[in-house]
């Protein structure tokens, strides 16, 4: 009974806080990850080099600073076309996902989504990926009709408010 209760009041302070299940990564890391990328360059092989790139791709991605999550992006999108196996495609294509997921698109995110899931159709990151997508669309769209609510009530109020004075007036 008490992890039920403690469920509940993790799922409702998650749903206030957009909090989600995809980790985050620290500036340090990415950091790390673009000096690994560096000396990769300065004569590793093609292997070791496309390993490096995806590790900083995973860093940019999950990174809290939008300006690094967009540069992961634009290098996961340029990587895109030279995936040579579905492994590899599916991959990009979910840190692909996760960069938009961050980035706000979250119709770009679950197209991304269902992709990697016609790969691999039980991938659990992917489905657990598609989930938060969606409670994450859902809880968008609650706040949005609650707003939408609360503007419909106010401009009512201001309404019979204009409309009592004006009567008082007469």
């Amino acid at each position: 009974m008490d992890a039920k209760i403690g469920n509940f009041f993790e799922s409702v302070g998650n749903f206030f806080t957009g909090g989600d299940q995809i980790p985050w990564c620290d500036s340090d890391i990415v950091t790390g990850c673009e000096r690994e990328v560096a000396e990769a360059e300065k004569g590793s092989s093609d292997k070791l080099k496309s390993e490096c790139i995806m590790r900083l791709s995973w860093a940019l991605v999950h990174s809290r600073r939008p300006e690094d999550v967009q540069r992961g992006i634009a290098m996961l999108e340029a990587s895109l076309g030279g995936s040579n196996s579905p492994l590899q495609m599916r991959e990009k294509m979910y840190l692909l996902a996760v960069g938009y997921y961050r980035s706000g698109d979250y119709a770009r995110s679950r197209q991304l989504v269902e992709r990697c899931l016609e790969i691999e159709p039980d991938w659990r990151q992917a489905l657990t990926l598609r989930k938060t997508i969606e409670d994450k669309i859902t809880k968008d769209g609650v706040i949005g009709i609650g707003i939408a609510a609360t503007a419909i009530t106010a401009v009512g109020l201001l309404a019979g408010g204009i409309v009592t004075a004006l009567s008082r007036k007469k």
